[in-house]
């Protein structure tokens, strides 16, 4: 199969979706891997690691898109590159098509193409390894940038995260005990912030506890819940997300009356709509903003930021996918793998998931498991 990897474009984003050893083991099982001039480079991987290793490499996206029947990409390509894909190719990518406009989607749909989402890649037992691994980052890296954005020079209200002897620690409000609320916990427990986790469902909750490295306070995120809780951080995590939907909006502009000037939130979940009503995306170097004397900071795909490490993650995650859409074929592969078939947004432009049918008042398709051995 020709396969491509294609260089990324959009503000601050550093990461690529295959390292040259991804590509190596494709071109080691007779595909041909296509890369866009530049594609590793900002992640520690020049053109010439991927020539080193059998890829090629092309110098349009033009080209990478044109040569490929499989485009592997960290974000999908925007509207105005729609025009690059033809009828039945697929693009392997972060979708997050819940949060699309729907001239976008239909036109999508029109261009009959294959729309593979790496946030919706999810196992038999409900986990997601490819979001697993970005969240995974992203909860490490919100404790880095939110102990400095904490900071009187970055706009806070002047706390240190761990505290000092006889100086209490922050308060850290995490919403949402997944992958990423965990990890974010785990980070700050390890700095020595006091935390609070909250989530819908106690089962996530008691799963936290168990797996923390040190005691945190948990509550259901009803909402008088999440108001005693604001009204007592210093930062707040939005870290609340559902698969294949837009994330639910659990911190309205009145909320943030309840909290102190300056307070900082971090919405994590601003690639899928975010979960704080005032959150817009941001990008280096002006990540931050002001609302009602609240300091939001919204930085989609955070993970960028550690774009060598992210980049080595992505490809542990991802490889084992591509392979079997290489070898397979995208149908065959879509159809008798559970993992993908979950992860698939459109087949050949026709809508397979439940969620985005009812979003875009489109007819859902079924996509049928090959009953083939």
């Amino acid at each position: 199969m020709n396969i491509g990897v294609a260089r990324e474009h959009g503000p601050r984003e550093h990461r690529v979706a295959l390292a040259p050893w991804g590509a190596q083991a494709l071109v080691q099982h007779g595909h041909q891997v296509w890369v866009e001039t530049g594609a590793g480079v900002e992640a520690g991987h020049p053109d010439a690691a991927y020539e080193a290793v059998g890829a090629r490499i092309v110098y349009s996206r033009i080209e990478v898109f044109a040569r490929s029947e499989l485009v592997t990409a960290i974000l999908a390509p925007e509207p105005r590159e729609y025009e690059l894909l033809r009828p039945a190719q697929a693009v392997f990518a972060f979708w997050a098509m819940p949060t699309s406009r729907p001239e976008d989607f239909k036109a999508l749909q029109a261009r009959e193409v294959t729309a593979i989402a790496f946030e919706g890649i999810t196992d038999p037992h409900g986990r997601a390894p490819v979001l697993t691994s970005m969240s995974e980052i992203a909860g490490r890296l919100a404790m880095t940038i939110g102990g400095a954005l904490l900071l009187n020079e970055y706009g806070g209200p002047g706390v240190v995260l761990g505290g000092a002897p006889g100086v209490p620690p922050a308060d850290i409000v995490i919403l949402g005990a997944g992958t990423l609320g965990r990890s974010a916990a785990r980070a700050a427990l390890g700095a020595g912030a006091e935390v609070t986790l909250l989530d819908v469902s106690v089962e996530h909750l008691r799963d936290a506890v168990e797996s923390l490295p040190g005691p945190v306070r948990t509550l259901l995120a009803t909402r008088p819940n999440i108001e005693r809780a604001l009204s007592v951080a210093d930062l707040v995590l939005g870290a609340a997300a559902t698969r294949g939907q837009r994330a639910p909006v659990l911190v309205t502009r009145e909320m943030l009356r309840l909290m102190r000037p300056r307070t900082v939130v971090m919405d994590f979940a601003i690639d899928m709509g975010g979960c704080f009503e005032t959150s817009r995306p941001t990008h280096f170097p002006d990540p931050t903003y002001e609302v009602d004397g609240i300091v939001h900071f919204c930085v989609p795909n955070l993970p960028s930021c550690a774009a060598r490490s992210a980049t080595q993650a992505l490809t542990n995650a991802l490889l084992p996918y591509v392979a079997e859409l290489a070898a397979r074929g995208v149908d065959e592969a879509i159809a008798q793998i559970p993992d993908l078939r979950n992860g698939t947004y459109l087949h050949r432009g026709r809508c397979v998931q439940e969620s985005l049918a009812r979003a875009f008042g489109v007819r859902l398709e079924t996509l049928v498991p090959d009953a083939r051995p």
